[in-house]
């Protein structure tokens, strides 16, 4: 009987309509990002200038809108809503861009559309810690066993997105998308529960208020960000880096790539399973010097092998700070899940446009070289500002 108990709560019909929400979006989404400077390039045929202006305004956009719109739902509102909307302007933006070659239409509509959509995962994310916090459920593995499905998205989406856009065409491309998008509409409206709202304690009230006042919160955002910085730092300078200084052949990036992403899997469960016993603190410092080794090995190591090795410190870096890190801000913000995730996710976002800048200017002034270097001295910041933050 226990068993059977057991294991009905496990098939717990929500639980799968959670990891198979973000499963989709994370496939959505994967479809669409690795091949955008592409399509803007070749599809809609600008200079690279206007590439990089294109992500940089797109972040920006996506920090403000997510921004306004947490606000609103930690407040009022049915969460369940507002996933709704931001899954419908998802499937909006994607057929957009597949009928669409306008750079002034996609960089003003389309990142409009974007940044509305962006706001779809942290979301999501909330609304599974709501529902985790009144079924019961156990927070963590909760949270790392969704969060691994987006890491799964990203295994299989960059292959399958390069192999519809070069095969196919960047139109068929973004229908696929669509229609991903169109599945998630469904599961959200008839699988995703809607969570009533708990009114809070006077002491959660003053803590809304003063989140942004708390030191903790500041540290963890800056640090965050950091992380994030050196992450795509990496991301954007790899391919270059590895063909052009290291030559060796492009395709080694993807499946760099790759590997890391699918290491990730299993260090997002494991690091679900042990924080309990360690605590959020402490393994986001073991993820953070991770980080400073898979850095330092960039600048220490130019081989296939070294590279491929690397990437065991590259997945336990981004697939604890990808999981943990966003359930720290949860916890330092109590009764504003919405925000906290969607200050997590700015936090990625922020990360991305000085990524952007610094990458772009050190390899062109100084070399790829140079770029590995400052991710370690920022790696190394970032370290030392985590220790600061209060664990809770």
């Amino acid at each position: 009987m226990k068993f059977l108990l057991t294991r009905r709560r496990r098939l717990n019909p929500v639980y799968i309509a959670f990891m198979a929400v973000s499963f989709m979006v994370g496939i959505a989404g994967a479809l669409q990002a690795p091949t955008l400077s592409l399509f803007l390039s070749h599809e809609v045929g600008v200079r690279p200038f206007w590439v990089g202006l294109f992500y940089t305004v797109n972040a920006v956009a996506g920090i403000t809108v997510s921004l306004l719109l947490a606000k609103r739902s930690d407040n009022r509102g049915d969460r369940r809503r507002l996933i709704l909307f931001c899954c419908a302007m998802a499937l909006a933006n994607a057929l957009l861009f597949a009928f669409n070659r306008h750079y002034l239409t996609l960089i003003t509509l389309g990142v409009l559309l974007s940044a509305l959509a962006s706001v779809a995962m942290p979301q999501i994310f909330a609304l599974a810690r709501e529902y985790a916090d009144r079924s019961a459920r156990e927070v963590v593995m909760f949270s790392s066993v969704m969060r691994a499905q987006l890491s799964l998205a990203w295994v299989i989406g960059p292959p399958l997105s390069f192999a519809l856009a070069l095969n196919y065409g960047f139109t068929v491309m973004f229908v696929v998308a669509a229609l991903l998008f169109l599945v998630c509409l469904a599961l959200v409206a008839f699988a995703l529960p809607s969570v009533p709202r708990v009114e809070p304690s006077p002491a959660v009230l003053l803590t809304q208020i003063s989140a942004w006042r708390d030191k903790d919160v500041r540290l963890l955002f800056v640090a965050s960000m950091m992380m994030w910085t050196c992450n795509t730092m990496y991301i954007i300078d790899m391919p270059l880096y590895i063909s052009s200084v290291l030559g060796l052949p492009e395709r080694l990036a993807g499946l760099l790539m790759g590997t890391a992403a699918g290491l990730e899997i299993p260090i997002m469960l494991l690091a679900g399973h042990f924080v309990k016993r360690t605590g959020k603190r402490r393994i986001m410092l073991l993820a953070v010097a991770a980080g400073v080794l898979f850095y330092l090995g960039l600048v220490l190591f130019q081989s296939r092998a070294a590279l491929m090795l690397l990437q065991i410190f590259n997945a336990m870096f981004i697939g604890i700070i990808a999981g943990i890190g966003m359930l720290w801000f949860q916890d330092l913000m109590p009764g504003r899940p919405g925000a906290a995730t969607t200050l997590f996710t700015n936090s990625i976002s922020t990360g991305t446009i000085l990524a952007g800048l610094l990458q772009g200017t050190l390899a062109q002034s100084f070399g790829h070289y140079a770029v590995y270097w400052l991710a370690l001295g920022i790696a190394l910041l970032a370290f030392a500002l985590a220790t600061q933050v209060r664990n809770v």
